[in-house]
């Protein structure tokens, strides 16, 4: 099967840019998920239990990585690829 110059670049052109999308967006989810567990294992604690005021620094500096880490996830959903 030949293809013209003219199929292959409309094609590519209704192609355009698409998004990352909701597949990319839970692997982003699930990396952070798993990264924060280590972090607070690490640091002696259980990922969910509230501690309040009462947090220790490591706990508020996994809690600010992985709010962080979302941030990030928010974007890679909205970030157009080719």
């Amino acid at each position: 099967m030949k293809f013209s110059h003219e199929a292959v670049l409309s094609t590519v052109l209704v192609a355009g840019i698409v998004s990352a999308g909701p597949a990319a967006y839970g692997i982003c989810q699930a990396g952070c998920s798993t990264v924060v567990m280590a972090c607070y294992g690490a640091a002696g604690f259980t990922w969910g239990a509230t501690l309040g005021l009462s947090a220790p620094a490591s706990v508020i500096a996994c809690n600010s990585a992985f709010g962080t880490c979302q941030a990030a996830c928010a974007a890679v959903l909205i970030t157009p690829t080719l």
